[in-house]
């Protein structure tokens, strides 16, 4: 498949920004995953059932994975399931599981109760294991390489929706169903469908369900969270005063706004400095090391000089380790005209930021072979 090189005048197929979902879809089930520990309680005596058996319920659904309601036999027979009804409503339904790496990558395509499709993927490494998590169904930020942002926005997921995802995968994990033994979730990256910062509420809100100590949460470390960006700015800047040591990963894919302006189109509200800037002042503030997401398109922004450009715009705020940067081999999608650079021009890109002192690493592309790598996925079913 050849690329046009950057000066080609093909014109992209542009798709309208879009920041808000569809008005009148309908809300998904109230979970106890999308409230505080007092919220639950406050929601059971509501339901004239007593507030305490909330706590019992987190510590099914969060410490003992539980997703049987017989297996819950600490609670009253007559009550468990109304109880059950009122925080644990069924939220998503596994349509597919694809295996690769030996088992140790498993993408699932969701249906939701509203027959929106997302997708997660389990990627299981020695010592540690990541659940990439979808955020909204679709995405509005129309980045003309990405098979999600060519699918549009259908709506936002809510925060149980998202938490749903990953306790799925503790599951898998803790049923010894992924090869390597029984283990836990140690890291989860919001890299899946969607943009997480236009859906901020609730992708916090599944943050610090995903930090709070067991029972209330699943009790992760935010060290091990990374919530990843194509530059909503003013929410970059409420997420630097959020209080919550998150990693920031910015999806940037060029250092210059005439070429970013094509490829992710956010870039024509908030430019590449305003954008770098908003990073920077998270690095600074929260003193966690901010990742740069750069991938790599044949002929588009794998130059050289653009390896350059971006060790220098990356510089221009100090050299005190505030910023890490990661090349992604473009996981090409059906019909596209972009693809991945070629090694050696890989390499020399490497090198030039290397050479201006950007620690940089190229991503392991795990799942590509069953479209579960960045940019693949398209919830199709």
């Amino acid at each position: 498949m050849s690329s046009p090189d950057a000066s080609d005048s093909t014109p992209v197929k542009t798709l309208p920004l879009v920041f808000d979902e569809p008005r009148g879809r309908k809300k998904p089930p109230r979970h106890l995953a999308d409230l505080t520990a007092e919220e639950r309680k406050a929601l059971l005596a509501e339901q004239g059932l007593p507030g305490f058996r909330a706590k019992q319920l987190s510590t099914h659904y969060f410490s003992r994975l539980v997703d049987d309601p017989a297996e819950m036999t600490d609670l009253p027979a007559g009550q468990r399931d109304d109880l059950v009804a009122a925080l644990l409503p069924t939220l998503m339904t596994p349509l597919r599981t694809l295996e690769a790496d030996k088992g140790t990558t498993r993408k699932t395509l969701w249906k939701l109760f509203d027959g929106a499709l997302v997708e997660s993927v389990l990627m299981r490494y020695p010592g540690r294991v990541t659940m990439c998590v979808s955020s909204q169904a679709g995405c509005g930020m129309a980045c003309p390489f990405c098979a999600t942002g060519q699918g549009g926005l259908q709506r936002n997921m809510s925060t149980a929706e998202i938490v749903e995802q990953v306790v799925a995968g503790a599951r898998a994990l803790a049923r010894d169903e992924v090869p390597g033994g029984p283990g836990r979730v140690s890291n989860v990256v919001f890299m899946g469908m969607g943009e997480p910062l236009a859906n901020y509420k609730a992708v916090i809100g599944a943050v610090r369900r995903l930090t709070d100590p067991t029972p209330d949460g699943l009790g992760m470390s935010a060290r091990g969270i990374t919530v990843s960006t194509v530059g909503l700015v003013p929410r970059m800047k409420q997420l630097t005063e959020e209080g919550i040591p998150v990693t920031l990963a910015l999806s940037l894919h060029a250092p210059d706004d005439e070429l970013r302006n094509e490829l992710v189109p956010i870039n024509t509200r908030f430019s590449v400095a305003e954008t770098v800037e908003a990073a920077w002042d998270y690095a600074e503030k929260t003193k966690r090391r901010v990742s740069i997401e750069y991938a790599m398109m044949r002929g588009i922004n794998d130059q050289a000089w653009r390896a350059d450009l971006l060790g220098d715009v990356l510089n221009s705020y100090g050299d005190w380790g505030w910023v890490h940067v990661n090349l992604i081999p473009l996981n090409p999608t059906p019909g596209s005209k972009w693809t991945a650079s070629d090694p050696k021009d890989e390499r020399e890109f490497v090198r030039r930021l290397e050479a201006k002192g950007i620690p940089t690493t190229v991503r392991d592309t795990r799942g590509s072979d069953i479209d579960g790598a960045c940019g693949q996925l398209a919830a199709v079913e």
